[in-house]
């Protein structure tokens, strides 16, 4: 039975259908797919119910007055105005108004009168030019004047309505997230994703590198963050991982000679997850041969300045800024500063070396470090504010922190009795500060001294608004120690991964203090964010058999582990180098969302949980059985 008020017209393919596709030739399966292909365009039921639409819903401008047109597309929302029925019809591209007047077709005025929100319809009109546009709609400038509907689908009132600012949960997006896709935002999101993809394949393609997809079920290699692992159920016993980048083959890609290999590839870690981390995420993966750190670095800023370009607007001017790694912790306290604003780190050790204020002078004497930031305008700051920053201070491991405060009556701290007032001058002389700044101190080992700082900085300029949202702050952080002594394992590991070159310089010092050798390594750092990182490879077999030694790696491990890396070494490895970069950061970033879960179409929680699908869930026992598996 016919709904009133549907649009019957259709289209009948019948009389013009030209027969299978050509290009199947005399193959065998072509008798069977012409019958298909008869049975499909000859079956009335087949046929489409409505006309397809003609035009998307945020498309229509003035310029289409007097076009019929038909539009598919949800209902957002449904108005009866004085008689007048007023519909906002949504897709992914925008929204239309489309109106229904009861004295031109009650009938349809009717049908109208039941559409509910979320209602999937197909509507046709004529395309009318508004008395007076509305500039909240990208088609404000006309209405479609109904001249018939079809609802193609009913739908259930939403658990959260499809909004840009909705007070909904993110646990409760997530477990409806195909509603949540729905909403402008996070399509807009994904929309600047797909573009963020073609530029990258039209950049690498530019410069002759070659896109190679590498395995998803390898070797398990440890070495950092856990391995998700798939166990065999035809190697009974055995386990593919999932790889946590493709750092091994594409290593042997440039051994086989194909020295520009580029790849968008999901990676793999079973780590701790927080806002800018995923247990799968995306990167662009990048690897070249013959070069060193400045030909990586100058790719990278290639691909990093066509981004922000045709996707932003911006032109970013390189080379862009490089820091040590050394140099970003005493200024910044983080391997991957934010530069947006102030609140540099001062190191004041020399100048309180011997002083009268134990806390200070004895940290010094027994190498550690006393450091401290200016906080502009603080000076004014209650003793309640200032006891907050304090225990701030301490959550994050500070024994507690000296000040200085500069106020109307000059400089003022409870430590001057032990520093002396030409001492407080000096301090605050070299520290910069100036009239109503505060100058907060922390004494302690170099590496938590600059840490604590670091944390500091960053809350400070959050509590007092100092950051720069519209800047960019892009920089490289360069020649990271290559070891870093873990208390836990009580072994030197891998400050990035155990196929990092070691500085040419610091090669001596691999037979002697660890803590001194350099990585030919480097991190791209945006707003504080690390979004790349790489390293100079090592290619001498040899050197490489004695990282792995200082990493407690023996030869029998090394050639389980990384046998097959290792032999074809053996054959002539040329010099190479590569970077990855975080992709779903880099989106975060542009896109200027909280969360890399809002770039992503179907994330996990912070527990590595998809809510949507109940992900991951139990298995059957018959499945564990064909796997070898057994849970205890």
């Amino acid at each position: 039975m016919r709904t009133p008020g549907r649009v019957t017209r259709r289209i009948d393919h019948r009389a013009s259908y030209p027969g299978p596709p050509t290009h199947l030739g005399t193959h065998p399966i072509f008798p069977y797919l012409d019958g298909y292909f008869q049975a499909i365009l000859h079956h009335d039921s087949l046929l489409p119910r409505t006309m397809k639409r003609t035009h998307t819903c945020g498309e229509l401008r003035a310029g289409d007055a007097g076009k019929t047109v038909t539009l598919n597309g949800w209902v957002h929302i449904r108005r009866n105005l004085g008689g007048m029925i007023f519909v906002d019809l949504r897709d992914r591209y925008g929204k239309t108004q489309v109106v229904f007047n009861p004295d031109t077709d009650p009938s349809l005025h009717a049908l109208a009168g039941t559409l509910r929100s979320e209602y999937v319809v197909s509507v046709t009109g004529t395309v009318q030019r508004r008395p007076e546009a509305n500039p909240e709609m990208a088609t404000g400038e006309i209405d479609v004047i109904a001249s018939g509907l079809d609802i193609l689908n009913k739908a259930e009132t939403p658990v959260f309505p499809i909004d840009e600012d909705i007070d909904a949960g993110e646990d409760l997006r997530l477990k409806y997230r195909y509603l949540d896709l729905r909403r402008p935002s996070v399509q807009r999101n994904l929309a600047f994703r797909h573009r963020m993809y073609q530029v990258v394949h039209r950049y690498f393609d530019e410069l002759d590198f070659i896109e190679i997809e590498t395995p998803v079920l390898m070797r398990s290699t440890p070495e950092g963050a856990r391995d998700y692992l798939v166990p065999s159920r035809v190697q009974k016993g055995k386990f593919y991982a999932l790889p946590q980048s493709p750092q091994t083959y594409k290593q042997i890609l440039m051994v086989s000679g194909l020295d520009k290999y580029v790849q968008i590839v999901k990676c793999f870690r079973d780590e701790d997850l927080r806002a800018d981390r995923q247990p799968e995420f995306t990167q662009v993966d990048v690897e070249m041969s013959f070069v060193d750190e400045e030909d990586v670095q100058a790719v990278a800023e290639g691909l990093i300045r066509r981004l922000f370009r045709e996707l932003k607007g911006i032109d970013i001017e390189v080379p862009l800024p490089r820091l040590t790694y050394v140099q970003a912790m005493e200024k910044y306290g983080s391997d991957k500063p934010d530069t947006r604003f102030g609140l540099p780190i001062v190191t004041v050790s020399d100048l309180v070396r011997g002083c009268g204020f134990k806390v200070f002078s004895e940290v010094v004497g027994k190498g550690g470090v006393v450091a401290g930031i200016v906080v502009p305008g603080a000076a004014s700051f209650s003793r309640s504010q200032v006891d907050g920053v304090v225990d701030y201070a301490k959550s994050l491991g500070a024994g507690g922190l000296a000040s200085i405060k500069w106020t109307a009556n000059g400089l003022e701290t409870p430590i001057e009795k032990f520093l002396g007032r030409d001492l407080v001058e000096k301090i605050a002389g070299s520290m910069n500060a100036g009239p109503g700044d505060l100058m907060l101190f922390v004494s302690d080992t170099r590496q938590k001294t600059y840490a604590i700082l670091g944390s500091l900085r960053l809350e400070m300029a959050r509590r007092l608004g100092l950051v720069d949202e519209g800047r960019w702050g892009l920089l490289w952080v360069t020649e990271f120690p290559l070891f870093e002594w873990s208390e836990e394992e009580k072994r030197h590991v891998s400050v990035h991964h155990p196929f990092t070159s070691p500085h040419p310089d610091d090669t001596g010092a691999l037979d002697g203090d660890l803590g001194r050798v350099r990585a030919r390594a480097y991190d791209l750092v945006l707003n504080g964010t690390e979004i790349g990182g790489g390293s100079i490879r090592i290619h001498d077999p040899a050197l490489q058999k004695k990282v792995f030694g200082l990493l407690g790696i023996g030869d029998e491990d090394a050639e389980k582990r990384f046998g097959f890396l290792l032999n074809a070494f053996r054959y002539g490895a040329p010099p190479h180098g590569g970077i990855a970069f975080g992709f779903d950061r880099i989106a975060m970033l542009l896109t200027g969302s909280k969360s890399i879960r809002d770039v992503i179409a179907f994330p996990k929680t912070a527990s590595a949980v998809s809510l949507m699908d109940d992900a991951p869930s139990e298995v059957d026992e018959k499945q564990l059985r064909d796997l070898h598996i057994r849970i205890v």
